[in-house]
Parts: C-alpha cells; structure tokens; sequence
C-alpha cells in the first residue's frame, strides 16, 4: 500500500502531537519537510524526524514555492496564521490538514471552505475529539436510539484553573484582537460533537458570560506586583502562581496522586505541556525561571492584558425541539468535560478527565444503569490525535476523503460560536438559520 509523505507548517507543539504518528508508524507515513521560523523548534521536529536539511524552512512560502515535496501539508500554525499557508497549499496542489479553530474569523472560516472546494482538495480540521473512544460510544448510544428522543443535553468543558492561567490569562489565547473568543478558542470542539452526536441542526441560540476573575480588582492584595518573580506576598498561597505552576509542578504533582500513569505529563519536568512552551521546548530549570522573569508566562494573572471570558454559557434548540447547554469555564479543579443526555427511554451520563472516564447508561423501564469504560483518557484526546492521523494517512493512502472531520462539517461548530459571541455581546436570540445564509450568502445555505 502506498507510502504517505508529509511537510509540517509550524512545529509547535500541536506538531510535534501529529508528528508522533509518523515516529510511532513509520511503515505507512514519514515526513519529509519542514517549514517553522523558530530555529530551535524546526531542527528539533526535523531531527526527529529525519528531515533533510534542503527541506527544512524558517518561511512556509518558501516551502510552498517548491514542486509538491509531500502527498499533503499539516499546518499547525497559530490560530490567526492559518488561512494563508493553509489555502496557498491548496492552491500548490496539496491536501491538508488544518489545527483547529480553523481561522479567527468567520467568513476566513468561509473563505477556507471555498478555497477546498475551488481547487478541488481535500480540508481536514483538527476536531480530534471524533476519534476518541469516549465520544464514539456516546454517539453510538445516541444514535442507536437507546436514549429515545433526546429530550435535554447538557455538556461543560470544564478548563482547570492553570490552563485558563496558561492559555486564555497569559498566553496566546488571551485576547480576542490577537485569537479569537474563547467560546471558539477552546469550545469549537464542543460545538463540533454537540452538533456531530444530537445529529440535527440548531434553531436558536442565546449566550451570556463575561470575564468574571482575572482583573486588577480581583487581586487578593495590593502590593501584587506584575510579575511572580517580582517578590510578590502572597505568591505562596496563590493557586495561579507562575513558579508554582512551572517550576514546582504544583497542579500536576496533585493529579499524580490519584493517577496511576499520566502519559502526557513528565513530572520529571524533561517534557511536557505547558512548560515545554515557554523557552522552545528547553527544559532546564534556569531557562524556566528565565523565562517566567521575563517573558509573559511569569505575568500576574491579575495584571495581564486579557480580555478573553472565563465563563461562558451557550443555550441552543435543534430543529425537533431538543434544549442543548454547553458550559466553558476557566476555574475547574480538574480539566475535562462532563455531560448529561436525558432522552424518553434513558439517561446517559459521562465524565472524561483526568481521574476518570466513564459513560454511564441508566435505563428507565429496567431500571438498571449500565456502566462503560472507554479506552483511553482525556489527556491526548482520549487517543484522538492518534485516530485523527491513522484517518487522515489511511485517507491518502486509498484515495478516500472522509466528510468526518471536513471543513465543511467543521464549518457549523465555528458558525455556532461566532453567532454564540454575537449573542453574548448583543444580549440577543440568534436565528441560526437566518446568521448561516448571511454567512454563507443564500437562504440555502
């Protein structure tokens, strides 16, 4: 069967996740080119990979300019860098695959499927989350009919407090000029499986939220300082603490002691989100510290430049009636999700995080529950990078292109969060239909 080639556009830590693939199946994919401009992160992806230097790019136009090196592009850029390398690779002749969200904006969300469509290749949008187990056996359930009619779904992304700290307080996702709304940021996910496993199209959506913690006057003293470093009183007794949470590993030391193996976290501090972002990957205790002195990671939460919510409430109909909740929040004990799926005949329940990850069926008549343990964890997706991969090789290999994950399907979870803004900032109920043909041109649409 055929060999899948690859070049990765931005080798960050999302592509260092879909590079494992290719190291840990090197008989069906290899990569063969890579385009990143931080030095240290492109030799470090192209030496494990064994990319040869003539293949290595500091600039993706440079790459793209070239006859097709590979049989597709991954491009796993920042979220606001991915429409134009994704769609020059289209038009260079390539399938790709693109990290989610798939743009910042809604119509670049448009202007990618328009771009698949005009060119004729395959768009694949990182929604990994289809590929878990967990959310497979759910959809099963769901749609075997198990449930009944669905009557009610509730579903919370619960975001742990450091990576709202890490992620949407300090980090690259904290500010909607330079990302985009959390409700996409983090939930385009959500909305992806909500609309995936109801299977049928929403009616109406309102949404409320704010930026509730993470501001100067929620400060716990005065004398807080802008930086953790900068001797401040209480850094010690705060669970945002930049030391703490880099250096001393306090949140994942807590989640060892109540899991037996934790393949994404090192809590040797040799590897691992999130301290792995913060100096390229270098893990040495001196260039942590370096960096919390002086980069943004080491900020106080209190005085950072966000404005990105920390809760989020999203309230939906589908066309037969259903009342759908997401949930988002940034003050979590532990990060994972939880849902409830209240149907005629059952209730399912579930929970996929870091202690636990079960889906849990309580039938009415019988009055039994059956309970299911899904394989794999919340962390890495519950095996969904890997599934996503294992699709998107075997795709190319056969020549099939899955509507799964296509940009097309993920074009609805992104519509939901932009209309699920407008609806919070404008305090309005949103005609979903009437917000897709605006956004897509026709009533058809």
């Amino acid at each position: 069967m055929k060999h899948v080639t690859l070049a990765l556009i931005g080798a960050g830590d999302r592509g260092f996740a879909y590079g494992k693939y290719a190291l840990d199946h090197p008989d069906e994919v290899r990569f063969v080119a890579v385009a990143e401009p931080v030095a240290v992160r492109r030799d470090r992806f192209a030496a494990a990979q064994g990319i040869a230097a003539e293949n290595r790019f500091a600039d993706w136009r440079d790459l793209l300019e070239r006859p097709p090196l590979a049989d597709a592009v991954i491009v796993a850029t920042p979220d606001r860098l991915h429409v134009p390398p994704a769609v020059a690779a289209l038009e260079a002749g390539y399938d790709v695959l693109l990290e989610k969200p798939m743009a910042n904006t809604l119509p670049e969300c448009v202007a990618l499927v328009h771009a698949a469509q005009r060119t004729g290749r395959s768009l694949q949008v990182c929604h990994v989350l289809r590929y878990s187990d967990f959310f497979n056996q759910v959809y099963r359930i769901v749609q075997s009919g198990r449930l009944g009619e669905l009557v009610t779904v509730e579903h919370r992304e619960n975001v742990a407090y450091y990576h709202m700290a890490h992620s949407f307080v300090r980090g690259n996702w904290r500010r909607q000029d330079e990302s985009s709304p959390m409700i996409l940021a983090k939930c385009c996910h959500d909305l992806d499986l909500l609309t995936w496993i109801v299977g049928e199209r929403f009616t109406r959506l309102s949404s409320v939220g704010s930026l509730r913690h993470f501001r100067a006057n929620s400060a716990p003293h005065p004398d807080v300082p802008p930086r953790c470093t900068d001797g401040c009183p209480v850094e010690a007794e705060c669970p945002f603490s930049a030391p703490g949470i880099y250096l001393e590993r306090r949140p994942w030391r807590s989640i060892a002691q109540g899991v037996d193996r934790v393949p994404y976290y090192d809590f040797s501090m040799e590897r691992g989100w999130p301290v792995s972002v913060l100096a390229h990957g270098d893990m040495r205790p001196e260039a942590i510290r370096h960096a919390l002195e002086t980069g943004p990671y080491g900020r106080c939460v209190y005085h950072c430049d966000n404005d990105v919510v920390d809760h989020q409430v999203v309230s939906m109909q589908t066309e037969s009636g259903t009342s759908v909740t997401l949930t988002m929040h940034g003050h979590s004990h532990e990060e994972g999700r939880t849902l409830r799926l209240d149907g005629t005949r059952a209730t399912l329940e579930g929970r996929f995080n870091h202690s636990q990850n079960v889906i849990m069926v309580h039938d009415h008549l019988a009055g039994r529950t059956e309970t299911v343990y899904p394989l794999g964890t919340h962390i890495v997706h519950g095996g969904g990078d890997a599934g996503l991969m294992q699709a998107f090789v075997q795709g190319l290999r056969e020549g099939i292109r899955s509507p799964l994950t296509s940009a097309e399907a993920a074009l609805d979870s992104h519509l939901l969060a932009f209309a699920a803004e407008q609806a919070r900032l404008d305090g309005t109920v949103i005609d979903v239909a009437a917000y897709r043909a605006a956004a897509l041109g026709g009533p058809g649409a």
